[in-house]
């Protein structure tokens, strides 16, 4: 779905407009030469509209332009903003000076309709009684073995036998529709105990209602994410209050995505405490009952687990389709965690997982490169100094780039855009980043708390895929285009053919 509709472009046009009046009467002001362009009234609008559809690796340009990764811009009218692509940055910010950078009311409302006042879209005490709660429970062993189990179900029963059948048929699959399906399907079981069985073993999504609910949440995270993008913040709150154009499908969108969610929600609670091992009744029995709160973590923890690592994965599986090399050593390693562990069964198990270092590293690398969470801002409290030296002013944006910073030199050196697991190795086992400088799970006290759980899911997936299919990517010398979501999502898709290992 495109995220700019003609109403949308219409403003554009509108802006343009008012600089072309505006920078008339100031011919004598003359741009930036380097950083972010400003502009009269407009401020650096027009070089986001102008870069908008290539707009991360333009942003990746710029930092890496700047002596200190960072640059400061002004947004339309007066409020300002700071990019910054420096590790001691990103660390002030999320860790250091935690308390003056939160969400923002801004950022919030801009997610409400969609995510509520859920974990991810939440700050102070409400935020805190959430992250406590699912700091504990994502913690048990009991929950990491169910979702193993979640795992291993759905791969056995659906995921092989579509792959096995695309194979057979000879036909070309969007393989990030299928892990998308697959996540959505895993993410209701291991969260919520339901089984909406959106990737069916023939291919085909099973139930009109889970089919819908897919449909209608993809509409809704785009459509979300396309309020970031307007010229002027209030003109999308106009679309809303006349309900047309993009906010009146977005109201249509998640009118679907809470029907989906309350039902969930009801028949929980019927079961009452007969299921205690997903998310959601740890949550019921954790206090606060009510639909409004539950709804928000249905749909936070859907939108964690669905759009992150199926997302992850594509990418992954496109790098892997240009190194041949890399694919080879993967086979290695799963072959010599088999011989180590013959009586392992069909399907790896947690501690097998847990050998397989060079899969974990590139893994890793792929996110370095493509994280599924491309950008991410917080409002400035107080007025502050960054680290480097950069004024943050009171009311201003304060923003990390995580896919410039798996691009910086001054980061990774000079193979920054290369794809090598190697990076992550020592002495062949596997050696974790500083968070600050791979803050693909965030940092801080908002951390990723399933960062460990989407781990497993993608070894899982890539290892039992790897291992019985070849995944021939059909444009593998083309970069895919991505889209301005919620997350790194390809915009068309990723086109593979499969073929079954002889």
């Amino acid at each position: 779905m495109e995220i700019f509709s003609l109403q949308t472009l219409l403003f554009f046009i509108l802006s343009i407009s008012l600089f072309i009046f505006f920078y008339g009467q100031n011919q004598s002001k003359k741009p930036n030469s380097k950083g972010i362009r400003t502009y009269p009234f407009l401020g650096s609008l027009l070089e986001f509209v102008k870069n908008r559809h290539r707009l991360h690796d333009w942003l990746t340009e710029v930092l890496a332009d700047q002596p200190t990764n960072t640059v400061t811009y002004r947004r339309l009218g007066k409020v300002g903003e700071v990019i910054t692509a420096d590790p001691k940055n990103v660390e002030h910010v999320l860790k250091t000076n935690f308390d003056n950078y939160p969400k923002g009311d801004l950022f919030i409302s801009l997610l409400e309709d969609f995510l509520g006042r859920g974990i991810f879209n939440s700050d102070g005490d409400l935020w805190k009684v959430q992250r406590k709660t699912a700091s504990f429970e994502f913690n048990t062993k009991s929950l990491r073995n169910f979702s193993v189990d979640t795992v291993h179900f759905e791969i056995q029963h659906r995921l092989l036998p579509l792959l096995k059948k695309s194979s057979e048929n000879g036909e070309t699959v969007d393989l990030q529709d299928i892990l998308e399906r697959f996540a959505f399907d895993n993410i209701c079981k291991v969260a919520f105990n339901a089984d909406p069985a959106c990737l069916g073993g023939d291919g085909e999504a099973r139930g009109e209602l889970s089919h819908d609910f897919a449909r209608a949440f993809t509409d809704a995270t785009n459509l979300s994410a396309g309020r970031f993008m307007y010229v002027m913040p209030f003109l999308w709150k106009i679309k809303k209050l006349f309900d047309f154009g993009s906010e009146r499908r977005l109201r249509e969108s998640i009118m679907i995505v809470n029907d989906f969610a309350m039902k969930i929600i009801q028949s929980r609670k019927k079961e009452g405490s007969n299921h205690n091992d997903d998310l959601l009744s740890r949550f019921i029995a954790s206090g606060d009952n009510s639909e409004d709160y539950l709804r928000d973590i249905v749909v936070s923890f859907i939108l964690a687990g669905r759009d992150t690592t199926s997302t992850s994965l594509a990418w992954f599986f496109w790098l892997l389709s240009s190194r041949p090399d890399v694919e080879l050593l993967i086979l290695d390693e799963l072959k010599s965690v088999r011989s180590r562990n013959p009586n392992s069964g069909e399907f790896f198990g947690f501690e097998e997982l847990r050998e397989m270092h060079y899969l974990h590293a590139s893994i890793s690398e792929a996110l370095r490169l493509y994280p599924p969470v491309a950008i991410d801002s917080k409002a400035c409290l107080k007025d502050d100094i960054l680290p480097d030296g950069t004024f943050v002013g009171k009311g201003w944006f304060a923003t990390y780039h995580a896919y410039g910073m798996g691009r910086m030199e001054s980061i990774w050196g000079k193979d920054c855009r290369s794809f090598l697991p190697e990076r992550w190795l020592e002495n062949g086992s596997f050696r974790p980043e500083n968070p600050f400088k791979y803050p693909v799970f965030h940092a801080g006290p908002r951390m990723c708390l399933g960062k460990e759980m989407a781990y497993i899911q993608m070894k899982l997936i890539a290892a039992c895929v790897m291992e019985r299919f070849e995944i021939d990517v059909l444009e593998k010398d083309k970069c895919p285009e991505h889209m301005l979501s919620l997350t790194l999502r390809m915009k068309e898709g990723l086109p593979v053919r499969v073929r079954e290992r002889t």
